[in-house]
């Protein structure tokens, strides 16, 4: 995948932590740029982690299925972004969001970030058998950027969700999910010969 795939990929992924970041920012009665930074290192670390996971269990088997890659890349961030367009319009995500728990301390921060890491661990292995086709940007480069992107747009949510609250939260989710199965639409079209782009 090229630069701004996985630049895209990384604004999609960050839209969970967005999410979970605005609740954290709404229960806080005063929010402090260390906790958001704080909040965005953990769910950043997360999200930088999970690729790496996931392309690492995807090299061991990507030669096998070179024939029909793009359909599996294409399949999971499809499911990826139908889920996350789902629970947007849920009233309570399953993902550890609890808008009463404002605290940055470990034991609250590890089960958010590991849930609204999970997607991550799947574009791992698609970026994985992406890969086996040639170019395209380096996995560290793409987990690094992941990483900060994540870690940007978290600090950023927790700040938002201090000043106004929940409203953006479900539409982050809904814009990222959407983001992710565009991408997902545009790997098969290249392969398909009908974008060239």
């Amino acid at each position: 995948m090229g630069l701004i795939e996985v630049i895209m990929i990384a604004f999609g992924l960050a839209m969970d932590a967005f999410a979970v970041s605005v609740c954290k920012g709404l229960a806080m009665t005063r929010v402090r740029v260390r906790d958001a930074l704080i909040v965005g290192l953990w769910f950043g670390g997360f999200q930088a982690l999970m690729p790496a996971i996931g392309y690492l269990l995807g090299s061991r088997f990507s030669s096998y299925i070179e024939a029909f890659d793009h359909w599996i890349a294409f399949g999971l961030l499809l499911l990826i972004g139908l889920n996350m367009i789902k629970e947007s319009f849920e009233k309570d995500s399953e993902e550890g969001c609890d808008c009463k728990a404002a605290s940055v301390a470990p034991r609250a921060m590890i089960i958010p970030a590991i849930a609204t890491s999970i997607d991550a661990l799947a574009i791992g292995v698609a970026f994985a058998v992406v890969k086996g086709n040639g170019t395209g940007t380096p996995i560290g480069a793409s987990v690094a950027i992941i990483g900060i992107v994540t870690l940007i747009i978290s600090a950023i949510g927790v700040k938002i969700g201090g000043i106004f609250g929940s409203r953006f939260k479900h539409y982050a989710e809904r814009s990222g999910g959407i983001i992710l199965i565009i991408i997902g639409i545009k790997i098969v079209l290249e392969h398909l010969g009908v974008l060239t782009f």
